[in-house]
């Protein structure tokens, strides 16, 4: 939550569900962050300036109000709801998938979803112990299977620290041209490197 305003206990509310006239309607208990501040229940709601003011039961003035900043407001969802749009996720349904390209080569299984302001990541924890964040965009993550538990992607070059074929053929060829140059170099008397 941010702060406070007005005088009568409203806050303000940094939205971050796609869904809040679901999440965070009157009445609606949220959990927070930290436990101690909450549960708390949403008395009432309205959008002033863009931004979204909630008010709880029992926080009724500019002081009480300010001592919920900070605040992170948990809304917690049934495991067996999923959203209405098939293309969407909560993240609890992400968590633990097993993560795949589309060639089938094992990369890790989902750790956590990151919320950034330019589009969501898939923290990736690696079989080796490392992690691999991926953008979580259709292109990058072409399916997400719920019942098989499994997330394909298919990774630009680079995006999982290997190196693709591609630059390792370059690696190869140019290689292979550099000792060419020396052995020419060597016989005219010369020794040449790049």
């Amino acid at each position: 939550m941010g702060r406070a305003h007005g005088i009568k206990g409203d806050v303000t509310v940094e939205v971050r569900t796609d869904e809040p006239e679901l999440r965070l309607a009157p009445g609606a208990v949220l959990a927070t962050d930290p436990p101690t501040v909450g549960p708390l229940t949403i008395a009432a709601g309205r959008v002033h300036s863009g931004r979204l003011l909630l008010r709880f039961e029992g926080v009724s003035d500019r002081t009480a109000a300010e001592a919920l900043r900070n605040t992170l407001l948990i809304a917690e969802v049934d495991p067996d709801e999923s959203p209405e749009d098939p293309e969407e996720f909560y993240d609890h349904q992400l968590e633990d998938l097993e993560v795949v390209t589309v060639d089938g080569t094992v990369v890790g299984r989902i750790e956590s979803v990151a919320h950034l302001p330019a589009q969501d990541l898939l923290a990736v924890r690696r079989e080796d112990g490392g992690e691999v964040l991926i953008p979580f965009v259709g292109e990058i993550v072409p399916e997400i299977d719920l019942e098989a538990q499994r997330a394909v992607v298919d990774p630009p070059p680079g995006l999982l620290g290997e190196e693709s074929e591609e630059s390792e053929e370059i690696e190869e060829a140019e290689g292979a041209g550099a000792e060419h140059g020396r052995e020419r170099g060597r016989d005219g008397g010369q020794e040449s490197s790049r």
